[in-house]
């Protein structure tokens, strides 16, 4: 059987692959030479990640697929009903990718926090000139320990995000449109384990009681966050979004960074990737990063592995 990894896949998931009598081929195949590669090859199972699309033609077109395999959460660039409809395998892999974006919404929020997204664009440029006016400017820093943090979206990514904001010492508060609560259990080194369940709670509670708000919700025909939400916040919040853009107003947040509403944004995930707003990318307030939330060397081992595991019991 073929496998098509055509946005890449670790060594250890082609190992892992090749192990189960699997022909994994690690080619990048444009968008429009697909259908052809495809069929010339009688490819079995194609695995992406969001830079490739898997639709209704394409499905169509290709009956030799039997399996859609996605690196990570996010199913928007397959048909995935579709898919499903016509017998076809499609799987993800939310469990690998959770730590990853958990830890870069943290890296955001840390830096934010200390002012370290400034202070490290300004100390080489007037660091040996302006030392203690920069020391002065950049002083008076958060600390986490003891914050509220509330989170939107409490599926793998948002109790993988309780779990660190636990174990700083933060409060912990969640909203779901779903999940009713889940069980959070921080491992520690000696093998010691604390479980502490987190019961969800309305948006406008989590809103109006959070310092700092970070984003894991999917996709939604309506923004999740815009003027309307960001009113009902504290003043002086921090907004992290990690998870996709589109679900938070890019422009009522510039607003309500101008306006000191929010004192600050952490975002990995654009309206208009890939090309975000100049307005987001020239605002010193907002942290940024290209969205890698799932693009740790750790994340990329753990979803090869956990896609190999799938495709050899499904296929095999």
């Amino acid at each position: 059987m073929k496998i098509l990894a055509n946005d890449g896949i670790s060594n250890s998931g082609i190992d892992a692959l090749e192990k189960g009598g699997f022909e994994v081929l690690t080619t990048k195949v444009a968008q429009n030479q697909l259908e052809n590669f495809i069929n010339d090859n009688n490819i079995d199972a194609i695995l992406v990640k969001n830079n490739t699309q898997v639709r209704q033609e394409l499905i169509e077109a290709c009956p030799s697929i039997k399996l859609i395999g996605i690196s990570g959460v996010n199913t928007d660039n397959v048909d995935v009903e579709f898919a499903e409809d016509n017998g076809l395998h499609v799987i993800n892999t939310p469990n690998a990718t959770a730590n990853a974006v958990a830890e870069l919404v943290f890296a955001h929020l840390f830096g934010m926090a200390r002012f370290l997204h400034s202070s490290n664009r300004e100390m080489p440029l007037e660091g040996d000139t302006r030392f203690k006016d920069l020391k002065k400017a950049y002083a008076s820093g958060l600390e986490l320990r003891g914050k509220t943090l509330g989170i939107i979206g409490f599926e793998k990514t948002g109790q993988a995000v309780a779990k660190i904001a636990l174990a700083l010492g933060m409060n912990v508060i969640a909203s779901d449109d779903r999940i009713t609560g889940a069980p959070i259990s921080i491992d520690f080194f000696n093998g010691q384990k604390v479980t502490i369940n987190i019961e969800t709670i309305d948006k406008d509670d989590v809103l109006e009681a959070s310092d700092f708000i970070t984003l894991h919700a999917p996709a939604q025909e309506e923004y999740i966050i815009s003027g309307v939400e960001i009113e009902k916040m504290k003043d002086g919040v921090g907004i992290i979004n990690t998870a996709k853009g589109g679900i938070l107003h890019e422009v009522d947040l510039v607003k309500a960074i101008e306006s000191g509403k929010v004192q600050f944004a952490g975002l990995d995930v654009f309206e208009t990737e890939p090309t975000p707003a100049v307005q987001l990318l020239m605002n010193p307030e907002i942290s940024l990063s290209p969205n890698i939330g799932s693009e740790s060397i750790d994340a990329q081992e753990r979803i090869g592995a956990e896609l190999a595991s799938q495709i050899i019991a499904l296929l095999r």
